[in-house]
């Protein structure tokens, strides 16, 4: 099990998610921002926004880059 925090997806506050892949841990980041949407919180919404821009970023690689070097992060975690 690999511990990352909000922040560390891309995300605007320190909340931990547990999980023993990245998969796992992505979907758990991809429920805690829906939350934080529907909530209409401020800084999940202005990191979101950051997200979408890496979307339509004119590099068509610029989110397949940055999901790999945040799997890369997450297989370097020591278990937890």
């Amino acid at each position: 099990m690999k511990t990352m925090a909000c922040k560390q997806l891309g995300g605007a506050c320190n909340m931990e998610f547990h999980a023993d892949t990245f998969e796992e841990i992505s979907e758990l980041s991809k429920k805690h921002g829906m939350k934080m949407f529907q909530e209409k919180d401020k800084p999940h919404l202005d990191a979101m926004n950051k997200m979408k821009e890496l979307m339509v970023s004119a590099d068509s690689n610029a989110m397949a880059n940055w999901m790999n070097s945040k799997r890369e992060e997450f297989d370097a975690l020591p278990d937890s």
